[in-house]
């Protein structure tokens, strides 16, 4: 069993030493958090925590589905928000990405998170193609 790391010009370029995602075993797909930079411009989007929100599971979204996934393969999410009053905001907004699909998740508040932005959500999925019924 081994390891790939995965990078799309569809999502923002990471701003560390890090990959957008990891794919493990051809199966399991560890996104890093995804925030709110525009991949064109390279920018964060301007607006509130609705526009940051978005942005950020569009983000996720294109590293899933440039890697062989998508949001309705998600199993677990993390979301990292910079005040947790924010918490109603950005779950009306993740819902409309995560329907049906409603993959395990936890929620943080934390003091800050990279460019100053006010949301970052990270994930865990699987390939459906490489997925194996065991039955």
């Amino acid at each position: 069993m081994s390891h790939q790391l995965f990078n799309t010009e569809l999502a923002p370029t990471p701003i560390g030493p890090y990959s957008q995602a990891t794919i493990y075993d051809s199966k399991l797909i560890f996104c890093s958090g995804q925030i709110c930079i525009d991949p064109n411009t390279n920018q964060v989007v301007t607006g509130g925590i609705e526009e940051q929100t978005h942005q950020a599971l569009k983000n996720l979204s294109n590293v899933l589905t440039q890697s062989g996934s998508s949001l309705q393969h998600v199993l677990k999410t993390t979301v990292l928000l910079h005040e947790m009053s924010d918490f109603d905001v950005v779950n009306k907004i993740y819902e409309q990405y995560f329907s049906p699909n409603k993959p395990a998740r936890s929620t943080f508040s934390v003091k800050g998170l990279p460019k100053g932005v006010l949301v970052e959500i990270e994930a865990i999925a699987y390939r459906p193609d490489k997925v194996v019924d065991q039955q």
